[in-house]
């Protein structure tokens, strides 16, 4: 697998810097800020993107400095091959946060994010770097819980019906074939990455955990979700809300709300 570049600016996006709230694109803001305020990374879900989190960095904008992974393969860095090997993408993620960001910082992660935002939380602080002071770990099970799922093995029709089951992509977008061509190889990618992802017993987080589920989410049990607690020393939450895997389109507003709500109680 090639070496992926490290750059910072390559990876990371701020789409509101210090609160400025205004049409989101890579030149809205992008790498380091230095804002001197608490940072919340936001690491997307399986073929998402950095635009996912759009929303939610405008909702938080006025309170955090909020910056958003983009992942190799997707838009602006549609021309790099994805990765399809978590262990390797949380590698390179680890060294870009560590050259790119200062703490406090806190973790969102969605569905694959999730394990993604745990792994690299877990190489920093390895590595005796500062980690995440909280986890927010939305619409995944516990990095110790395993299904047995193929999506990345289907053919190109049975991967675009695994996403319209969860309803998290426009429909008018996936009967678009040209972009149907340009979103697939990443997809796919992303599915290998997480479905193929097993977790490797150690140290685990200090930090608090928060896990996110809708209450109607297909790919999470509560049972499922609770056992993020395994995965900390820290103190664990468990909120709940509703709708499916994809809660949080939508609900911006609320998730916002509580996720201020636990920072603060850091204090």
């Amino acid at each position: 697998m090639p070496e992926l570049t490290l750059t910072p600016d390559l990876w990371l996006r701020r789409f509101h810097p210090q609160g400025r709230v205004h049409p989101g694109s890579r030149s809205a803001g992008s790498g380091p800020a230095g804002s001197g305020r608490r940072t919340l990374i936001c690491f997307p879900h399986a073929g998402g993107s950095a635009t996912t989190y759009f929303p939610l960095s405008a909702e938080l904008a006025a309170h955090l400095d909020v910056v958003a992974v983009q992942y190799p393969g997707r838009q602006d860095r549609r021309s790099e091959d994805p990765v399809d090997d978590l262990a390797h993408l949380a590698d390179q993620l680890a060294d870009v946060l560590a050259a790119g960001l200062d703490p406090p910082y806190a973790f969102f992660g969605h569905s694959m994010g999730a394990i993604l935002a745990f792994e690299a939380a877990r190489r920093l602080t390895a590595d005796g770097l500062d980690g995440p002071e909280m986890l927010f770990a939305s619409g995944r099970r516990a990095p110790s819980c395993v299904r047995d799922e193929h999506v990345h093995r289907r053919d190109d029709a049975g991967i675009l019906r695994e996403l319209r089951s969860l309803s998290g992509t426009d429909t008018r977008v996936l009967d678009d074939p040209d972009i149907v061509a340009m979103v697939l190889p990443p997809m796919r990618a992303d599915y290998r990455a997480i479905e193929t992802y097993r977790y490797s017993p150690g140290p685990d987080l200090a930090c608090p955990i928060a896990a996110l589920v809708g209450t109607e989410d297909p790919r999470v049990t509560l049972d499922e979700a609770r056992r993020w607690g395994d995965h900390t020393s820290g103190r664990f939450e468990l909120r709940r809300f509703p709708g499916g895997h994809f809660y949080l389109t939508g609900s911006e507003p609320t998730v916002a709300a509580m996720v201020l709500g636990s920072l603060d109680a850091l204090a």
